[in-house]
């Protein structure tokens, strides 16, 4: 699959071919340090950005800064979920900076929309804040935590950064089709464990 995964992408250059062997040797090294690596959440982080830098690559326009800002945002919101995601197979808190990468993709969906699309991006970032706030509530009462319920949710929540990431260049019509993504991912999750 990562083969034909190469070869797809360089069909659409060989600027996104070969970053396409950099985000394969990434998942590669994630796939077989994760458990020993305590940076390993960084690792994952980068896999995710890779993937926007190539989608920037492989489009039409070319790569952009736009590109490169929503990967850091996602990768961002990775590497927290993911040193969250770490505390499941061990018992005590949740320790709360991880939190703080979550809210990354709202703070920079903020700064690279401050001039036209402010209205629209703080309102995606909202919903964005509402679901982080609905996932990890948890972590701040008295009771046990449920780590793997917060991942889940968590991961359901990568569909609002993405749309975050899009919405300033989103046709309306375009936001159902996120929505369903994310109704989709909760629904299989029901289903298909997500951690």
């Amino acid at each position: 699959m990562a083969g034909a995964g190469y070869l797809a992408l360089d069909f659409c250059g060989k600027a996104a071919g070969a970053i396409g062997v950099v985000l394969a040797i990434c998942i590669l090294v994630y796939n077989a340090a994760h458990k020993v690596v305590a940076a390993s959440p960084w690792l994952m982080g980068l896999c995710r950005f890779w993937v926007y830098v190539i989608a920037g690559t492989a489009a039409a326009p070319g790569l952009n800064g736009d590109s490169i800002w929503c990967g850091v945002a996602l990768a961002f919101y990775i590497v927290g979920l993911s040193f969250v995601a770490r505390r499941e197979s061990f018992r005590g808190p949740v320790p709360h900076w991880p939190l703080i990468f979550l809210a990354m993709p709202v703070f920079l969906a903020m700064l690279m929309n401050a001039d036209g699309a402010l209205k629209p991006a703080a309102l995606l970032c909202a919903v964005v804040v509402l679901w982080i706030a609905r996932c990890v509530r948890t972590i701040f009462g008295r009771s046990e935590v449920n780590v793997g319920q917060i991942v889940s949710g968590l991961l359901a929540g990568i569909v609002f950064v993405d749309w975050v990431a899009v919405a300033p260049l989103c046709p309306k019509w375009l936001s159902a089709v996120f929505l369903i993504l994310f109704g989709a991912t909760l629904l299989l999750q029901r289903f298909v464990p997500a951690t």
